[in-house]
């Protein structure tokens, strides 16, 4: 079931989930000038760690961007569990939710250039976005993440946690989605051994990050890796904090990023014997 409340090209849909077993929470923002029987590239934008739905449209002028690169812009709920099927949930299958349940209906209302999908996000979503694309590369055109979350250490993460909390609410909330990490390998689900294990991803992706950001080792630690291993990454290393104020600056780049890589349609040309091919 979804329930759907509009405002001008802004709309939130609220989808019945079995893979979460509650209703989420999806904003999706048109371009202004949208016309049904046009086909659009699809962005998801993926929101950060105590944050929810609504932060992209908070931090950015969705409505600006959705317009000026002419995409549809979609920003789901997604907690506080890294956009993860949870191995220590019994009733948190996000990856699957995202699948199974959100792209279909997604697909179904608006009318999407397939191989024109992105994904996005920032802090958490960051990881989100580089995650979800890494294991289904085949499902995106391209992936982006600012400020991202990246790799998932305790000790960074507990130290992350204190100065922007002054508590160790990530690391608990990380432990109730993967388990006790001296029981458990969280390790395995940073985005470097995401990489390191799916041998045939060879797609590139943008990353970026403030100097002054605590995650920043995050961002170093995976550009250096995707530089090894010869993908071809964008990077992007900047003056700024873990903050809307530096995120304001840097999600602009995805989108240039994103339409420097869009798949153009094949045009009928004619050949010599006045048939038609394609190019």
């Amino acid at each position: 079931m979804v329930l759907t409340q509009s405002l001008f090209a802004q709309k939130v849909f609220r989808i019945k989930s079995d893979n979460l077993e509650t209703k989420v929470p999806i904003l999706v923002q048109k371009p202004e000038n949208y016309e049904s029987t046009k086909s659009y590239p699809l962005v998801f934008t993926l929101h950060g760690y105590s944050e929810n739905y609504e932060q992209w449209n908070k931090t950015t002028d969705l409505k600006k961007l959705a317009t000026d690169y002419q995409m549809i812009l979609v920003c789901p709920e997604g907690f506080v569990n890294y956009y993860l099927n949870s191995p220590n949930l019994e009733n948190f299958y996000y990856e699957d939710f995202f699948f199974q349940e959100l792209i279909p209906k997604i697909e179904k209302k608006y009318s999407i250039e397939k191989k024109n999908i992105f994904i996005t996000g920032l802090s958490m979503g960051g990881y989100g976005a580089l995650s979800l694309f890494i294991k289904h590369s085949d499902f995106f055109n391209a992936a982006a993440s600012t400020s991202g979350a990246l790799e998932f250490d305790y000790e960074n993460f507990k130290e992350i946690s204190l100065k922007f909390f002054e508590s160790e609410r990530m690391t608990k909330d990380l432990e109730i989605t993967l388990g006790n990490p001296k029981e458990n390998d969280w390790k395995k689900f940073s985005i470097s051994s995401l990489i390191e294990s799916n041998r045939d991803f060879t797609k590139g992706f943008f990353i970026d990050c403030g100097l002054d950001d605590p995650l920043l080792s995050n961002t170093l630690k995976i550009k250096d890796l995707a530089l090894s291993k010869k993908l071809p990454i964008r990077f992007s290393v900047q003056p700024g904090e873990h903050n809307i104020e530096y995120w304001r600056k840097s999600i602009e780049y995805h989108f240039i990023y994103f339409k420097q890589h869009l798949k153009q349609n094949k045009k009928p040309v004619a050949n010599n014997d006045n048939r038609c091919t394609t190019q």
